[in-house]
């Protein structure tokens, strides 16, 4: 009886073919460790399809991001946008703000109050709850490192010091505010608190 090589291949391949028992899935040749085999069970289509579709996604995701540099793929726009709104909205508040103040004179009491009500929230975290200096300089010493006049102070409030860590102020208060917090620091001079910070800068006196 003749067999050809074809035949004999199958038959062969048929023998030393594993199944698994429990799947009926043949096991995966050469691919054992530790007792565990691997089956030959292939990927469903629709998973196989839906990873080449992410493959996809995501390559044109970085083509738009990196090449074409699409903002509104990262939110860039939108987030501008969102910042000017807020920027407008807070010079709209200030302008109203001084508004009310120049149509109220001030006393010299409140004019110490108001000051104080904006050195303990914009000022205190980094000059100390008496003005007595922590990260910032001290306040109630003679020594000013960008000079002790009103108009010095008004500068550094309005223009910052970056390199200090001194930020800029004009668009958080306006003319009246940044005037009575003035106020406040230089009422500050000569109170002596416990616990104050070495001097700074050039000694500053007085006329």
């Amino acid at each position: 009886m003749h067999i050809n090589e074809d035949e004999k291949l199958k038959g062969s391949n048929e023998v030393h073919q594993e199944v698994d028992d429990v799947t009926q899935i043949k096991y995966f040749g050469g691919h054992e460790f530790d007792g565990i085999k691997e089956l030959d069970n292939p990927l469903p289509p629709w998973l196989k399809y839906l990873f080449y579709v992410t493959i996809v996604i995501s390559f044109s995701y970085l083509v738009l991001v990196f090449i074409f540099k699409d903002d509104s793929i990262i939110q860039r726009k939108e987030y501008y946008k969102e910042m000017a709104a807020a920027k407008a909205e807070t010079e709209v508040a200030v302008k109203e703000e001084a508004g009310k103040a120049a149509a109220q004179p001030l006393t010299q009491e409140q004019i110490l109050a108001a000051g104080k009500t904006i050195f303990d929230k914009t000022c205190l975290v980094c000059h100390g709850r008496f003005g007595e200096g922590l990260v910032g300089p001290n306040f109630t010493d003679e020594y000013w490192i960008h000079g002790g006049r009103p108009e010095d102070l008004h500068k550094v409030i309005v223009e910052g010091v970056l390199d200090k860590g001194m930020i800029s102020y004009k668009s958080q208060l306006n003319e009246t505010q940044i005037n009575n917090v003035i106020a406040y620091i230089l009422s500050l001079q000569g109170t002596n608190p416990p616990n104050q910070k070495a001097a700074q800068g050039e000694k500053f006196v007085r006329e």
